[in-house]
């Protein structure tokens, strides 16, 4: 079933507006209530995909349909990319890769990344956010900026039977990631780190 993005968004806009997360929002940002942008059109999600050679998971070519890209989510990610702007992790941050790769050889890191899935697919609470596959950084889909050391990536290495690519919020300080089984879910979690943190 299809996320509902356009009430929650307009909540998160909202209570993130009104906390006062954002020191230096346009007024008219401000009045208008909504922190997103306008919707990406078929045409800019089609020239997306091209570019990328992939088809995006539903929940979020569904939200671009809704916001082509965004402002804050809370804390740590302070702008979500637009069409233009999403790309590999590994054209825009082939150092932060190689950092979390080079401590291991290839071997270690075959050896070290033969997690099960039984393993690997915990999420929620039981997770920890340092077992995860490191390697699934070189194919990772970056679709936010660099926030509080973090950001935002969608893994198309494991994918739900509905299209769905694990999410991920990457982060130094974890360190590591912190996995969804979707776009979704993982905004979903943001929006509720970001109200127990208000």
């Amino acid at each position: 079933m299809a996320f509902d993005w356009r009430p929650f968004l307009e909540t998160w806009s909202r209570e993130l507006i009104e906390a006062r997360a954002y020191p230096d929002l346009p007024a008219e940002v401000v009045e208008s209530g909504w922190l997103g942008f306008p919707p990406a059109t078929d045409e800019q999600l089609t020239l997306l995909e091209t570019r990328l050679g992939v088809m995006l998971p539903p929940s979020y070519r569904d939200f671009l349909k809704v916001s082509n890209g965004w402002r804050q989510t809370g804390t740590f990610i302070w702008r979500m990319w637009s069409t233009e702007e999403i790309d590999w992790f590994r054209v825009q941050n082939r150092d932060w890769i190689d950092a979390y790769l080079s401590p291991f050889t290839s071997a270690e890191l075959n050896e070290e990344l033969l997690l099960t899935d039984e393993e690997y697919l915990v999420y929620g609470e039981a997770q920890d956010p340092v077992r995860y596959r490191v390697k699934y950084l070189e194919s990772a889909l970056e679709i936010s900026d660099t926030g509080d050391s973090a950001i935002y990536l969608l893994n198309p290495e494991t994918v739900t039977a509905d299209g769905e690519w694990e999410a991920w919020l990457f982060a130094n300080w974890l360190p590591g990631a912190a996995r969804h089984r979707s776009f979704a879910e993982l905004m979903q979690a943001e929006y509720q780190s970001f109200g127990e943190l208000d």
